[in-house]
């Protein structure tokens, strides 16, 4: 028997302070703070709604918006972090990530596959209409795997925009995409 959809509101952190080549883990900066307060306005009426984020700065402070509003705590939930990278220098990281974008997931390492498949895992496992606070990559992850994409990049949300997804019967059906821009990873 089919179970009722949960809708998932997808939202892209706010702009952050540094790029993939300068900082690890940057938070947001003003721009990016004004965004998360911008959503989180957008959005508030649906609430209070869980919260999932992942583990870095940038959405953890995007999600905070959402916190203060709704008062509920948060749920920190590392699967749907950023894409890890393959070393820790800060250019070769940036230069990998830009190769990567331009390909196609059964083109990576397993160990991308793998990092792929725990955020869809970690997305169908949620039962109830939730706010999460991802990254570029795992929004586009969410995207083709409701959408049978195979590639890295099948859309470019923008800071702050709101992709929807419906998850229920073991899969994730797109809703709606997101506002979307080119993205810097610089």
């Amino acid at each position: 028997m089919p179970t009722n959809p949960a809708t998932l509101y997808l939202i892209r952190h706010g702009q952050a302070s540094a790029g993939f080549d300068q900082a690890y883990d940057p938070g947001l900066d003003a721009v990016g703070l004004a965004q998360a307060e911008a959503i989180a306005d957008e959005l508030e009426s649906l609430g209070p709604l869980p919260i999932v984020t992942s583990p870095l700065q940038r959405t953890r402070q995007t999600a905070a918006a959402f916190e203060k509003r709704w008062k509920v705590q948060v749920y920190v939930e590392p699967a749907v972090a950023e894409i890890p990278s393959p070393t820790p220098d800060l250019q070769a990281r940036a230069d990998w990530l830009r190769q990567a974008m331009r390909g196609r997931w059964s083109e990576l390492a397993p160990q991308y596959q793998e990092w792929r498949n725990r955020v869809v895992a970690a997305l169908l496992a949620l039962k109830t209409t939730t706010v999460v606070t991802s990254h570029f990559i795992a929004i586009n992850v969410a995207v083709g795997a409701a959408t049978q994409d195979d590639r890295v990049i099948c859309f470019e949300p923008a800071n702050c925009s709101c992709t929807r997804l419906e998850v229920g019967d073991g899969r994730l059906r797109l809703v709606e995409l997101g506002r979307q821009r080119e993205t810097r990873i610089l």
